[in-house]
């Protein structure tokens, strides 16, 4: 699928070197179609690295998408630099009379802290209200799930007794659903959390449908008001080593993290990661973007 990006983004170069159709500004003009609008609100720390995952995983379709990055206007970034943002962000206030095909919510290393203690709660929280009336279907990821699931539900979350972090195997609960289609009855997905959503509070409210689960990670794809909103605990947009660098990054901390679980070869940090749920993000993506952005979106409604 072609992506359009800003020229000059560094993810487009390296989406490019794996032969990932990105096409810039210039080439997008002279395509008599209407792309998709796509908006990434990121919240990571390294929002380069999360460009490049969420673009490649938004890879898997032939449909033409117009991404716009989102930064929070009242949080200053510490680990991407200001000309970055300025170059490839927008704010919310920039966009907020805008409407989008399909918006993604981002996880954020702000989960052990309670959401109302989160310095850019209530711009989130402003950004969660606006989805409601001007985004087709919201996917919200990790912490992005819980703060979804919270605001609009009132789904708490509860801290681990130790984090999640690995690759898991989950079941699909209704292979009926078009978010599924094309999954096998198990797949593998990677999580890195420390704080879960329980399922008996999930079920107990109408309007949401835990879509797939792990016996050992729990809740992993919760879908809202039939696709509007879907929600998801892991991170299959993460490519081989990501698991890995978190896990040197928190050995560099003195942390003394435990191995990532069924990551690597023999459990083994010397050998390489195995990359078992690439067909998990393709699938994932590609029917979010087809069965609930595409197919319900109004030709005429950015």
């Amino acid at each position: 699928m072609p992506i359009k990006v800003q020229s000059g983004l560094p993810a487009k170069a390296i989406l490019e070197s794996e032969f990932i159709f990105i096409m810039d500004e210039e080439r997008a003009m002279t395509q008599d179609i209407r792309p998709l609008q796509i908006a990434i609100l990121n919240l990571m720390p390294n929002k380069e690295e999360t460009e490049t995952h969420l673009l490649r995983a938004l890879s898997n379709t032939p449909l033409q998408l117009e991404v716009t990055f989102l930064a929070m206007e009242s949080r200053v970034s510490k680990h991407t630099a200001v000309e970055h943002l300025n170059k490839f962000y927008k704010s919310y206030r920039e966009v907020k009379e805008q409407r989008f095909d399909g918006l993604i919510v981002t996880g954020a290393p702000v989960e052990l802290m309670e959401f109302e203690d989160v310095d850019y709660w209530q711009e989130l929280c402003n950004i969660f209200e606006w989805s409601k009336t001007n985004v087709t279907s919201t996917l919200h990821i990790c912490w992005g799930a819980q703060a979804g699931l919270y605001y609009h539900y009132g789904v708490k979350k509860y801290e681990l007794p130790k984090k999640i972090s690995g690759v898991y195997r989950h079941h699909v609960n209704d292979r009926r659903i078009a978010m599924l289609r094309g999954f096998d009855d198990y797949f593998n997905a990677p999580h890195s959390r420390y704080t879960e959503n329980k399922k008996d509070e999930i079920a107990a409210v109408p309007e949401l449908e835990v879509l797939a689960e792990s016996d050992e990670a729990g809740v992993f794809l919760v879908m809202g008001q039939e696709g509007k909103q879907f929600f998801m605990t892991g991170h299959p947009e993460y490519d081989r080593y990501t698991l890995n660098n978190e896990y040197q990054r928190d050995l560099g901390k003195g942390i003394n993290p435990e191995i990532p679980a069924n990551y690597y070869k023999n459990d083994n940090p010397e050998e390489k990661p195995i990359f078992s749920w690439r067909s998990c993000a393709n699938t994932i993506y590609s029917n979010w973007l087809n069965y609930y952005v595409y197919q319900k979106t109004p030709f005429d409604w950015c």
